[in-house]
Formats: structure tokens, C-alpha cells, sequence
């Protein structure tokens, strides 16, 4: 069946998975506790006499599943770019401290100042996320000789366990721990469209860019001393992708908490579709994380309806069987 798909061409394949999102989207806006069928669906979207079914549609689950695409999306892409900037078929968003770091900035952002705005809990978390990472890095680095991919998943638990330590006990002392709890249980519930207007330029930027600097992160991804032999200024290039997992990672963080898996799994199964270049996998993995994002908050929404279950226990279930397939048989890039 692999082999079948990597026949075809990459313009089919985008074209597939665009209209697996559509098809994906359409059944999430569906179902729920209230029942809605497809007229209600035309009214949210293009009628000013609405139903109270289209009205839910409209300012309850069209803004939340867009938010999962979006998120989706960004954590895939972020896990890709890692993934391929430290060669490491285990780095993640969540398993390098960008996540940690996120969510305990967070939670001292609802501790010193709890009438921060959103644009202020975006900033917060991008801060965040860049602490997690220089964590890490100047953990691997700190012994002498090239960081390996062992070294960075190790320093990367240490800094993720010392950071969610520091959430915990900012929420405990400052007895906000409920709050940063709904914040970072992993859900959209509650997501408005003015959340959205504010974090989809930060997703849709930050992944154009990484379009962009596709093709030098193919070669960063295959042998840093064939990029410098081409000319490339590696440490430029590093920090630009970098400065765009942080702000991938700090966006999703801020809208639905500290969510793993998605940016481990994704990129693994994106590289069996389209091969090892990146200026197809980045694209793809933005589509493929945000139909992985809204089947999981479809599942979470309707699977115990009219009650919530976490849409991270959901990502769970399907990611940690994955992540002990990849430890157990190993993984590359090809």
C-alpha cells in the first residue's frame, strides 16, 4: 500500500489529503451532543437567520475544530523541523522541552498577571518554549563532542520533568492550579474566533517560512557538512527554524496546553507517504497533523457526549503505542 501511494504524485497526494481534511472537518462540525444536520451548517455559514443549531455551529464548533486545524498543523510541522534538525526520529516539541517550557511560563503568567491578554499568554508561551530549548541545548552541549540524539532526548525529560515541577509549584503557591489545570488538560473548549484571529497569522507565517527554507533543511536533515560545502550559513538557517518551532509551539501551547505525540508521530508517518525532502513534507505534515488534531477533538467530544474527555488522553492512546513502536524497531528517514 506504501509503495502504491509513493507512486503517485505529490500534487495528488496534496489534493487526497486536502480533501480528507474537508471530509474530516465536515464530520466533526456534524456530530456532537446536539444533533445538526447540513442545512444548519449553510446557515452558520452564509445565512443571517439562523437556527439555534447553526448558531451553535457558528460560535461554538466552527471556531473550535478550526483551532484544532491550525493547531494540528503547527505541532506536526514544528515536530518535522526538529525531528529533521537533530536527526533524532524521537524529538518532538513535548520530548525537547519546548512544551514544558510553554506551560510553565504559562502558569506564571496566570500567577504575576492575571489580566493578561491573549496576545500577552502567546508572548508568555513563545518566551517559554524558547527557555525550554536553550535548556536543552546548552544541557547537550555541555560535554565535550557532537550533541547525539540520545544526549538530546535525555537532557530534553530532565527539562521537561524540571519545568512541569515548576508549574506545579507556581499553581500550588500561588493557588492558581485550577486555572492552569483548564487551561493545559489538552481541549478546545471555549475557543472563540477572536483567539483565532490572533494565533493563525502566527501558525500560517511560521509555516510559510518553513516552506521556504524547505530545501536547506533536506540538506541540514542529511549532512551538515554537505550544507556548509553548498555554501550554507548553517547556524542562520538553524536559528530561523529554531525561532519557528518556538513559535509553532508557543501558539498551539497558549490555545489548547501542553499536547504530545502529535509532532512525533506525524512527520513519521508524513516521511512513508513523500519520501525524505522536506519541500513535501512540511506542507504535508501541516495537513496530515491538523486531520489527526480534529479526528482526535471529534472523538474527545462525542465519545462520553455530552461530558468532555481530555482530547490529550486521545492523542495519548493513539500516540504512545506509536512512540514504543518507533523505540522498539527503531527509525530513520527514509
Amino acid at each position: 500500500m506504501i509503495s502504491i501511494i509513493r507512486k503517485q504524485t505529490f500534487t495528488t497526494k496534496l489534493i487526497v489529503a486536502c480533501v480528507a481534511l474537508a471530509v474530516m472537518l465536515l464530520i466533526s462540525i456534524l456530530l456532537g451532543a446536539s444533533n445538526t444536520t447540513m442545512n444548519d451548517i449553510w446557515l452558520a455559514l452564509f445565512s443571517k437567520n439562523s437556527t439555534e443549531s447553526a448558531t451553535i455551529i457558528h460560535d461554538i464548533r466552527l471556531p473550535r475544530e478550526i483551532g484544532a486545524v491550525f493547531v494540528g498543523a503547527a505541532l506536526a510541522v514544528s515536530g518535522a523541523i526538529m525531528q529533521a534538525l537533530t536527526r533524532n526520529p524521537l524529538a518532538e516539541p513535548g520530548l525537547l522541552g519546548l512544551s514544558a517550557g510553554a506551560s510553565a511560563m504559562l502558569a506564571i503568567s496566570f500567577a504575576l498577571f492575571p489580566s493578561l491578554s491573549y496576545v500577552g499568554i502567546i508572548a508568555a508561551c513563545f518566551i517559554g518554549a524558547l527557555i525550554g530549548t536553550v535548556m536543552v541545548f546548552s544541557i547537550s552541549a555541555a560535554k565535550k563532542g557532537a550533541m547525539s540524539p540520545f544526549r538530546i532526548v535525555l537532557a530534553g525529560a530532565a527539562v521537561s520533568a524540571f519545568l512541569y515541577a515548576v508549574e506545579q509549584g507556581v499553581g500550588l503557591f500561588f493557588k492558581v492550579s485550577k486555572d492552569i489545570s483548564m487551561w493545559t488538560a489538552g481541549g478546545l473548549i471555549g475557543t472563540s474566533w477572536t483567539q483565532l484571529q490572533i494565533m493563525i497569522p502566527f501558525i500560517v507565517g511560521a509555516i510559510l517560512i518553513a516552506i521556504i527554507f524547505s530545501r536547506q533543511l533536506t540538506i541540514l536533515s542529511l549532512d551538515e557538512n554537505v550544507a556548509i560545502g553548498l555554501g550554507q550559513n548553517i547556524g542562520l538557517i538553524k536559528a530561523i527554524l529554531f525561532a519557528i518551532v518556538t513559535i509553532l509551539t508557543g501558539t498551539a501551547v497558549a490555545l489548547v496546553g501542553n499536547i504530545a505525540f502529535v509532532g512525533l508521530m506525524v512527520p513519521h508517518i508524513v516521511r512513508a507517504i513523500t519520501g525524505t525532502d522536506y519541500r513535501y513534507i512540511i506542507p504535508m505534515s501541516a495537513i496530515i497533523g491538523a486531520i489527526l488534531m480534529v479526528f482526535a477533538d471529534t472523538v474527545a467530544r462525542t465519545i462520553n457526549a455530552p461530558y468532555e474527555t481530555p482530547v490529550i488522553a486521545v492523542v495519548a492512546l493513539l500516540g504512545l503505542p506509536f512512540f514504543l513502536v518507533i523505540t522498539r524497531k527503531g527509525a530513520h528517514f527514509s
